[in-house]
């Protein structure tokens, strides 16, 4: 065997090993590096179990199964402004404080009808105290800086959970099978079904 190979291969093998435990987190999942944003693999987790209490796994795939934390972070990471990123990590120490001062837990920790309970009580503190009130999940992150950060929070990885799913190649392929405008032809259409104008 040539001796170039060999030790090509054997560096490989050592860079990669050095590599790898950067890579994952402590439980093996990935931990993902962004640009703009800075979260730890515990806060990263955190978001990866909000998602996934919101489109859990049951006889479909859920959040963590189709990958849609990833795309949540991605989506922070480069659509967002920079106020509506720093709006979203103040919500996320808020969210950590909330569930700590209410469980004396993280909310890895929680059982999953607190997880749940958790996110109701967020998700209901947005909705209108009075008439002619929008209520503040119709917000736009961008455009409306009079939310509280910590609905900033939750309803940006609401938001980019389900469109995650409703754009997955799951979703599309398995639950919604699209046809292109305008559709099959049928030349065996019976003519009686027709009606007459």
């Amino acid at each position: 065997m040539d001796r170039r190979t060999v030790i090509k291969n054997l560096a490989l093998v050592l860079g990669g090993a050095v590599l790898l435990p950067s890579c994952l987190h402590k439980d093996g999942s990935s931990y993902i590096q962004l640009r703009h944003i800075s979260l730890n693999s515990d806060q990263q987790s955190l978001i990866a179990d909000i998602a996934d209490t919101i489109i859990p796994k049951t006889n479909t795939p859920g959040a963590k199964d189709l990958n849609l934390p990833a795309f949540v972070l991605k989506m922070l990471d480069d659509c967002y402004k920079k106020k509506d990123q720093e709006a979203f990590l103040k919500g996320l120490n808020e969210f950590n404080d909330l569930v700590k001062k209410k469980y004396n837990s993280s909310f890895s920790d929680l059982e999953v009808k607190d997880r749940e309970a958790v996110l109701t009580g967020i998700e209901n503190s947005g909705k209108p105290k009075g008439k002619g009130q929008a209520p503040a999940r119709s917000f736009k992150p961008q455009k409306d800086l009079a939310v509280p950060p910590l609905n900033t929070f939750y309803w940006a990885i609401k938001q980019q959970t389900i469109f995650g799913y409703t754009t997955s190649q799951y979703f599309m392929t398995k639950q919604i099978v699209y046809e292109l405008v305008p559709g099959r032809y049928n030349a065996h259409f019976p003519v009686k079904n027709l009606k007459t104008a």
